[in-house]
């Protein structure tokens, strides 16, 4: 088996792109099976770094993320032709930033809001599939995701302050 897509709609895009090479979780997206888990695991040492950051750069870093996302994923999007391209992870890159948000430091959270953010952006429950079936666009990539995200970071500062 082949760990990358073959799929003729990626041969529109190239990792030498900045848009496309961000849109692709720095091509983790490119992955043939679970594209949306890998962007996800790509994104973890990126949280690793950002963490060292006081927590208003992080905010700052974690917003602009989310900002330049929905051009990000509309740009790319419109040069596939395709509207969510699994290989698209942006909003998954997103999402777990929004979800390790003051998160405390420890080998544990990180693989918790791992767990939690694949599980709500999997299972997408309400309303996170109504923004993922309703809003259209670069918008409509990146809202699911980060409502997930969010979720996903409630939760586990839930479980922080129930288990420190």
């Amino acid at each position: 088996m082949n760990f990358f897509s073959k799929d003729k709609a990626l041969a529109a895009l190239s990792l030498r792109n900045p848009v496309h090479f961000l849109a692709l979780g720095f091509g983790s997206g490119l992955a043939a099976v679970a594209p949306g888990t890998f962007g996800t695991l790509a994104t973890v040492p990126l949280y690793l770094l950002l963490s060292l950051l006081p927590l208003p750069m992080y905010v700052i870093i974690t917003i602009l993320v989310c900002v330049a996302g929905v051009y990000i994923c509309d740009k790319t999007c419109r040069d596939l032709g395709v509207h969510d391209h699994k290989a698209i992870v942006w909003d998954e890159v997103a999402g777990y930033l929004l979800t390790m948000l003051a998160a405390p430091h420890g080998w544990q959270w990180p693989i918790v809001g791992f767990v939690l953010f694949r599980f709500f952006d999997i299972v997408k429950p309400w309303p996170i599939r109504w923004l993922d079936r309703n809003v259209k666009g670069g918008l409509g990539v990146m809202a699911d995701d980060v409502l997930a995200g969010i979720i996903s970071g409630i939760i586990l500062q839930l479980l922080v302050r129930a288990f420190s």
